[in-house]
Parts: structure tokens; C-alpha cells; sequence
């Protein structure tokens, strides 16, 4: 089999594991997040959206880009990921003292005193994450998305049952943070049983400093992004209700359900694939292009179709005292439609080793995003989340430029190969949202006709348009059968060349 054969192969498993990661990782989250929807009050979720932005900061820190730094790296030493282990370590312990002691201050800034017990217990997760991250990254970068999806399943699955047994018995917003804290040390107990890596005893200033210029770079990125992307809970938090923020976090939950779902899948293994041939700039823009016409064809129709179902869903999933959260949920996921293009050109800067144009860009669009706030935020929550939407298209045409010099796929040529899938998903959105007027016999049946109708009328007229992604994934799916059939075959004691000749 050649490097490139192998490659593929190894991509495609890891895509497939990934993606079996990822939709059962979030549809354990889906099911454990709606059962405490139904246990819980909004501004218990409000409480947790206070600190969204100080957990994801911290947790940006703890990464320290130096796991992305071994990912990219050609060749990786012993002394890399033990130094590199070591330290996490210890700005694990660092991040979750620097909770500790400003959770005082941190519930000062929110007027709310159950925040400092909160904060305290939640800085926990730092310190146990730190055993995680060297080894989540040694089974990413070998594309071993197995070990780790067997990790997220359980992991998230046992975390779940605590804090639904937690809320149950009445612990209300303890139950949201033992379910963070429980699923940490699942993952890192569960990591360390199933992955035979092991850190060796030496640390090397030399391999840190030799990933420092890629990795401080990153970790300014992160921070950076990890600050402007949570800074909406902040906003919100402080400028209006706990009810009203847990009404923006639930809504939000809900639109990265699928979103990040299906970017995670692509992220993860795009990533070290970009990086094995990031000299190779033909195959570079054959694999962007690949990965983004798919993933925009899977993400275009389910973000229109959920904007599209948005009454029926709340009310089927959450009850009626989420209805709030239905005009959230709208904007955010006009906002998520555009998330493939800006998540995959800026993966394919990091492959490239050009940190600092991804650094250059994350600094430019939080500017964007302050200026938003700025403006905004007279009008709302949902004046907000409009300005995210138009933000979202900036950012496109950011990133995509670099791209478009780095490997000659500009953001032109990627609006011509992807424009199918929103035309198609677009008329499929119409559709959809006119049953609402139509079927009067009750939410469930409502959201299950729109349901149906959207994926029947997405795949016909993607068909009838003679849409190229969709003729290769059918070709794709054909194969993969194919292969099932042979394996049957090969099962049965037949090889298929057997098969054959007979």
C-alpha cells in the first residue's frame, strides 16, 4: 500500500471513529442535558454561564498550544511529551489556585454569592484535565479516534447519571457541576487505562523552547478566542437576568449540538492529516475542498432545519418554559451556517505551521466582535446574536484569504463549490418552516413531518440539481457497502476473487 494509500485509509477510519466520538458523545450530552432541562430552572444553567468564560480561559491556558505543537511536529521525542506533560501539570495546579482565590471576586462581579463556592469546586477540573491533555494528543496525532471515543462514551454516559441522580434529589446547579467535575476525572482515570503512553522522568527546557514560537502563538490564539467566543455569557450575565442568560446558554447548547459536532469530526482529523502533507499544496486544496464540501453539505441542512423547528423542538424537548430560547436558537444557528468555512481555512494555517497568520486573523476578529458589543447590546440578546450572524460572514472572507494565497483556493472558489448545498438547503428551509401553518394535530407529529420533509426534500433536490458532493458521497456509501458485503463474504469463507471465478 503507498504513504499516500495509507494515509487515506487512516483518515477515513479516523473519520469514522471520530464521527462515532462525536455524535455519541453529544447525543449522551443531548439526552442528559434534556432530562436536566426538565429537572432544573433556566437560571441554574445561568449560574454555570457566568463562568463559561473563566473555565474555557483557563482551559485554553492549561493546552498552552504545545498540544497542537506536538501534533504538528514531524518527529516527536520522548522528552517532548514528558516535558510537556510536566508542565500542564504544573499549570494545572497554577489555573485552578487562581480560581480558587478569585472566586470571591468572580461572584462580586455577577452579584451572585453561590459563584465562590462554585468556582472553587469547578477550578477542580484544571488540575485533573492536566492528566488528559498529553494523552488525548498522542491518540490524536497516531489518528487513534477508537480509544478516545470508547473515553468520551463512558465518561460522558457516567457523568450523566450523577448529575441527573444529583438533580433528582434536589441539588439543583451542584448537579451542572459535578457532572463538569465527574466527567474530568472519568476521562483522565479512563485515558490512562486504555492508552500505554506514559511520561518518562525528564523534562527538557530544550523541546519546550523548541515548540514555544508555534505553540505561544496558538495559546495567544486560544485565549484569544476562547475570551471572545464566551464573552457573550459575560455580557448577557451581567446585563440582564441568570434566567435570561440560561435561556441564551440553553439556545446555544442546542445550536452546537450538531455544529461543533460535526466540525469536531473534521477538525480532529483534518488536523494531523493537513500536517502530514503540509508541503504538498495540490493535495492540501484537494483535502480542504473535500472536507468542506461534505461538511457544509451535512451542516447547511440540519442548521436551516433546526432554525426552521425551532417551536416544536424547544417545546418537545425542553417544555414550554424554554420558549424562550426559540428566537435565540433561530440566530445562532444563521450564525452556525458559515462554521465550516471559517473552522477548516484556519485548521489548514495551523497544519501549514503559520501560526502567526492565525494569530494575526483571531486578533482582528475580536476587535470585530468588541465593536459588536459595542453596538449591539442596547438592543438585546438577540440584537447580539444578529451581530454574530454578520460577523460570521466577515470572518469567512479572513480566513479564507491567506488559504487562498497559501494553496491557491480562494474564498470565491469555495462559495462556487459549496453554493449548491445552501441553494438546496435554503428551498429545503422554506418548505419546512410553511408545515407549521399546515399540521395543526400537535407539536410531535408537527416536528416529526417537518423532520421528514426536510431530509426527503434536501436529498431530492440535491439529486435533481445533480449536486457533485452528493453524487460522491452516494458513491462513497456504495463502496463502503460494497465492502460489508465482501467482508460477509470473506466471513463465509469466500474471498472475493473467489466470488468471482466461480
Amino acid at each position: 500500500m503507498s504513504m499516500s494509500s495509507s494515509l487515506y485509509k487512516r483518515a477515513q477510519d479516523g473519520a469514522v471513529w471520530s464521527a462515532i466520538d462525536a455524535m455519541g458523545a453529544r447525543f449522551v450530552q443531548f439526552v442528559i442535558g434534556m432530562i436536566l432541562a426538565r429537572l432544573l430552572l433556566p437560571e441554574q444553567f445561568g449560574l454555570i454561564g457566568m463562568l463559561a468564560i473563566f473555565m474555557a480561559v483557563a482551559q485554553a491556558l492549561l493546552t498552552s498550544g504545545f498540544g497542537a505543537a506536538l501534533i504538528q511536529k514531524a518527529e516527536v521525542t520522548p522528552a517532548d511529551t514528558s516535558s510537556v506533560f510536566y508542565f500542564n501539570l504544573g499549570i494545572g495546579v497554577i489555573l485552578t489556585s487562581a480560581l480558587w482565590g478569585a472566586a470571591p471576586w468572580i461572584a462580586a462581579f455577577y452579584d451572585q454569592p453561590i459563584l465562590t463556592p462554585l468556582t472553587r469546586m469547578m477550578s477542580l477540573v484544571m488540575v485533573i484535565d492536566a492528566f488528559s491533555v498529553v494523552q488525548t494528543v498522542m491518540l490524536t496525532r497516531h489518528i487513534d479516534f477508537r480509544t478516545q471515543t470508547k473515553v468520551g462514551l463512558v465518561a460522558g454516559l457516567l457523568s450523566g447519571v450523577i448529575a441527573v441522580g444529583m438533580a433528582y434529589h434536589g441539588f439543583g446547579v451542584w448537579s451542572l457541576a459535578g457532572q463538569q467535575l465527574s466527567a474530568a476525572v472519568f476521562r483522565a482515570v479512563l485515558l490512562w487505562l486504555c492508552n500505554p503512553w506514559r511520561p518518562g522522568l525528564v523534562f527538557s527546557g530544550r523541546s519546550l523552547r523548541s515548540m514555544f514560537t508555534f505553540g505561544s502563538r496558538l495559546l495567544i490564539s486560544s485565549v484569544l478566542n476562547q475570551i471572545f467566543t464566551n464573552i457573550y455569557y459575560v455580557v448577557v450575565g451581567r446585563l440582564f437576568s441568570p434566567a435570561t442568560l440560561g435561556f441564551y446558554t440553553r439556545a446555544r447548547r442546542l445550536e452546537e449540538l450538531p455544529s461543533m459536532t460535526l466540525s469536531s469530526i473534521v477538525t480532529r482529523v483534518s488536523f494531523p492529516v493537513f500536517s502530514s502533507i503540509q508541503d504538498d499544496a495540490a493535495r492540501l486544496k484537494r483535502g480542504l475542498r473535500r472536507a468542506l464540501t461534505w461538511l457544509v453539505f451535512v451542516n447547511c441542512p440540519v442548521m436551516i432545519g433546526m432554525a426552521a423547528t425551532a417551536r416544536p423542538l424547544i417545546k418537545v424537548v425542553l417544555t414550554d418554559k424554554w420558549l424562550p430560547c426559540v428566537p435565540y436558537l433561530q440566530l445562532l444557528c444563521i450564525a452556525g451556517l458559515l462554521l465550516p468555512l471559517d473552522i477548516l481555512n484556519l485548521n489548514l494555517l495551523v497544519a501549514k505551521g503559520r501560526s502567526d497568520l492565525f494569530l494575526r486573523l483571531e486578533i482582528l476578529k475580536k476587535v470585530l466582535t468588541i465593536v459588536n458589543i459595542a453596538v449591539m447590546w442596547r438592543w438585546g440578546v438577540s440584537a447580539l446574536i444578529l451581530g454574530q450572524a454578520g460577523l460570521s460572514c466577515i470572518a469567512c472572507y479572513l480566513n479564507s484569504y491567506y488559504t487562498g494565497k497559501l494553496i491557491g483556493y480562494p474564498l470565491a472558489e469555495q462559495v462556487r463549490d459549496t453554493a449548491p448545498c445552501f441553494v438546496c438547503g435554503g428551498l429545503m428551509g422554506i418548505a419546512v418552516y410553511s408545515l407549521e401553518y399546515v399540521v395543526r394535530s400537535g407539536d410531535v407529529l408537527l416536528l416529526v413531518a417537518q423532520t421528514a420533509t426536510g431530509v426527503t426534500a434536501y436529498l431530492l433536490l440535491c439529486g435533481a440539481l445533480r449536486v457533485s458532493v452528493f453524487a460522491e458521497i452516494r458513491h462513497f456509501v456504495a463502496r463502503k457497502m460494497a465492502g460489508v458485503r465482501d467482508g460477509s463474504a470473506v466471513s463465509r469463507g469466500h474471498t472475493p476473487c473467489e466470488e468471482g471465478e466461480s
